[in-house]
């Protein structure tokens, strides 16, 4: 069987890029700038870039960032997504121009904010803020003390844990809505389900995972193609990763269907049911999902922040233009055309699509490229939950609710 896709532009391609223009940027207004020295954050270093020096977007760009992004969608609403580094170095003021700067020109549009953060820096200042604005805030937190505390210090070396609950507590007693991000990496593996109570102990409902897989060089996190690269210690195997993911599902699919919510399930069911899995990482293309740098310069996507990928600048190049460009486009369905035949043989394609292209290093049994490093668990992730999604999907077409599949995952034991 030879390559189905390759080099091609299918329908839904051509039906995306020409159908009104929707797509997300991540906005790096203090680019890499964070306060914490974080082992395996793959966005340190891209200070390099720009010489070294320490970034801070100009309110003159963040006014041209703010109206060029909400004219380029031609949907009703646009989400600002503010991402380090860390933004809260920047201060208060600079959001309360930011958010001046989107009324400004909503141009009838709902505006919404999102924002990353290790929670370090949050007081109640920064919650009264965040709650008045009715931003949706991610607290970066890898699980216990010892998990989180590993590879999550400062830049002196220092542990970090009780700075982020004391962030974090913050936040939910100012009523801001939070979601946690955490990172599974070797120390995570096989505690898939303390890691999963633990969050649900601080209050966390909505969870993402991010596996990390890094490669290094002379104490650098570089591409994996970087010539001397060697995987990075802290990175999780892949069945660690796929084991860690099915600890918490078992859990899950038996006790908090419809209470708590997980990135990676809420992805698979939406697969399993023919929608968009509202996560690039399993779309059957990438392209929707780019970076802004405080400077202005568009990438298009986090991963992928390298000169070679640099699509222009918002000063120069309007938004849209960059994000309908022939190299954006080209981007985005490599992701689908450059898989290894491998996958297309594969029963579980349409859940994972490749997952993410900075993951896919590996090799294939016949020694073809391309193959994500972490197939093999995500396989078994998807082996795994396979009758109870099934069920879950089931009980949606009959408009019932995906809970319901708890008593009859019980009965399965």
């Amino acid at each position: 069987m030879g390559h189905p896709y390759k080099d091609m532009l299918l329908l839904e391609d051509a039906v995306r890029i020409a159908g009104p223009a929707a797509f997300n940027v991540m906005l790096k207004p203090a680019g890499s700038l964070c306060n914490l020295g974080c082992a395996y954050c793959y966005y340190l270093d891209k200070a390099d870039i720009y010489g070294g020096h320490e970034p801070r977007m100009s309110e003159e760009m963040l006014e041209t960032v703010i109206r060029e992004y909400i004219a380029a969608n031609d949907v009703p609403e646009v989400t600002f997504n503010w991402h380090g580094g860390e933004p809260l170095v920047l201060g208060l003021d600079f959001y309360r121009k930011a958010m001046e700067l989107e009324r400004k020109y909503a141009d009838g549009k709902t505006v919404f904010n999102t924002l990353q953060t290790n929670g370090t820096l949050l007081s109640p200042e920064w919650a009264d803020f965040l709650r008045e604005n009715r931003f949706l805030v991610g607290i970066s937190i890898d699980g216990p003390r010892d998990v989180h505390d590993k590879y999550r210090k400062d830049k002196g070396g220092a542990p970090t844990f009780d700075r982020v609950l004391k962030g974090l507590t913050l936040l939910r007693e100012h009523g801001v809505e939070f979601n946690t991000m955490s990172t599974v990496n070797n120390v995570s593996e096989g505690r898939g389900l303390e890691v999963y109570r633990f969050l649900q102990s601080i209050g966390s409902r909505y969870m993402q995972f991010m596996p990390v897989v890094e490669h290094v060089k002379d104490r650098r996190i570089v591409p994996p193609s970087t010539e001397g690269a060697r995987l990075a210690p802290w990175s999780v195997s892949s069945m660690g990763f796929g084991r860690f993911m099915v600890d918490i599902f078992d859990y899950w699919v038996r006790n908090d269907v419809g209470r708590y919510y997980v990135g990676l399930f809420d992805a698979t069911l939406a697969n399993w049911c023919g929608v968009m899995p509202g996560t690039c990482a399993y779309d059957r293309t990438c392209g929707g999902n780019s970076v802004i740098e405080h400077n202005g310069d568009l990438y298009p996507c986090d991963h992928f922040v390298y000169p070679q990928y640099r699509l222009g600048n918002v000063a120069e190049t309007p938004i849209r233009t960059m994000m309908e460009s022939s190299r954006q486009v080209r981007f985005g369905i490599d992701k689908r055309n450059s898989l290894p035949v491998k996958c297309f043989q594969c029963k579980y394609l349409q859940l994972c699509n490749g997952e993410c292209p900075k993951h896919r290093f590996g090799r294939t049994e016949s020694g073809e490229t391309g193959l994500n490093a972490l197939c093999a668990g995500y396989y078994h992730f998807y082996d795994h939950t396979a009758p109870y999604m099934q069920k879950m999907k089931e009980l949606l077409q009959q408009e019932l609710p995906p809970a319901y599949v708890m008593p009859w995952a019980r009965m399965r034991r």
